[in-house]
């Protein structure tokens, strides 16, 4: 006598979207959205550390929040405003029940790498989600 059974095993994993490398013009507004995705359910807490540094959002740098948003994927929006150099480096995501991600923040002066010029021309990239996902977590921060 036999019973087959079919399990499925699977592990939570974690992304920031439009790294490993984002640049930034000094004095706007980082936003970095970590997603937590295949879940059994939420994780309990998400940290965001700067450079090895977990992040305090009563800093007296001040402009630092975070918006969590927890469900059947989990997505955190670490925001940051009035960019300024001293904000470069590597951040990471580290929710409690998966792998950390992270990501490599270099703010800009107004002037773009060499690998970010195309035919001559500046390239500063930008992603239309990242615009309406800025646009959501202000409106939800400003209510």
């Amino acid at each position: 006598m036999s019973h087959f059974i079919h399990l499925n095993v699977v592990e939570p994993t974690t992304e920031i979207i439009g790294g490993p490398d984002l640049y930034i013009d000094r004095g706007s507004t980082i936003n970095l959205t970590c997603v937590v995705l295949y879940s059994p359910e939420p994780p309990a807490y998400i940290f965001w550390n700067h450079n090895d540094a977990i992040i305090s959002y009563d800093s007296p740098r001040g402009g630092v929040s975070v918006v969590t948003e927890k469900g059947e994927t989990t997505t955190s929006f670490l925001l940051i405003q009035q960019a300024r150099p001293s904000d470069s480096g590597t951040y990471q995501c580290n929710p409690s029940n998966a792998q950390s991600k992270s990501v490599v923040v270099h703010v800009l002066n107004g002037e773009y790498p060499a690998a970010m010029q195309r035919g001559g021309q500046a390239f500063a990239p930008t992603s239309p989600t990242h615009c309406i996902v800025l646009a959501a977590c202000l409106f939800i921060t400003l209510s």
